[in-house]
């Protein structure tokens, strides 16, 4: 089940997807949305940094490189306190299953990896409903690399972690900021207990897996 911070527990099921980029779970998650709807359950879908709240000053931001770590951390926690109180809290009320993909772990990960004190950022989400489960799709860096380079013409400032000082070179400050992401996600695992995925294996395993992993927790869904 899903719960509230203060253990209240919501009747419907939150199930979240995480993982560094090209690892794959928006994939996974889309597949798994559309099998939970052909058996017959009411879905929701959020995904992170997409509230219409804060994008026109987010965009705003990136376009003129003024975001610090620390200003890109709260313009992200306020997008998700709009999603999670607009989409998600109402649709868990109702008895609804919600997929999100990305979560508080992305911001816990992300920021960290940008050098924001990571107590402070677990604070800041301390509003957060606990999820039912949290998929965390693992994938060695080199393969999410390829996956993501080989796809895209350019990197975008943010994106690559050029504002880091990291390297002057997109691909090289990229591999850098994502090592430090993996890391982060890797460390995340023990401490809130996520479920691990192979992302390396074929889409339709993990899908197997996936389905395995939550159709436990559908029970009275």
């Amino acid at each position: 089940m899903a719960t509230l911070p203060d253990g209240t527990a919501l009747p419907g099921k939150l199930f979240i997807v995480e993982g560094i980029d090209g690892s794959g779970k928006s994939t996974q998650l889309d597949l798994l949305r559309k099998w939970l709807v052909s058996e017959g359950y009411c879905v929701a879908f959020s995904e992170w940094n997409s509230s219409p709240v804060v994008r026109t000053t987010t965009k705003r931001g990136k376009k003129k490189q003024l975001l610090t770590p620390t200003t890109f951390s709260l313009l992200h926690a306020v997008d998700f306190a709009h999603r999670l109180q607009q989409q998600m809290v109402p649709a868990l009320k109702a008895g609804g299953i919600v997929l999100a993909d990305r979560y508080i772990y992305t911001a816990f990960a992300r920021d960290a990896a940008r050098g924001v004190d990571r107590q402070w950022v677990r604070d800041v989400y301390s509003f957060a409903v606990k999820p039912t489960m949290a998929l965390y799709f693992h994938v060695p860096l080199e393969e999410s690399l390829r996956r993501i380079i080989s796809g895209r013409p350019a990197l975008k400032y943010y994106e690559a972690g050029l504002d880091l000082g990291l390297s002057d070179d997109p691909y090289e400050s990229y591999r850098i900021f994502q090592g430090r992401i993996l890391r982060e996600y890797e460390s995340l695992v023990g401490e809130f207990g996520l479920s691990p995925v192979d992302a390396s294996l074929p889409i339709v395993n993990q899908q197997a897996v996936v389905r395995n992993l939550i159709r436990p927790h559908l029970k009275g869904a």
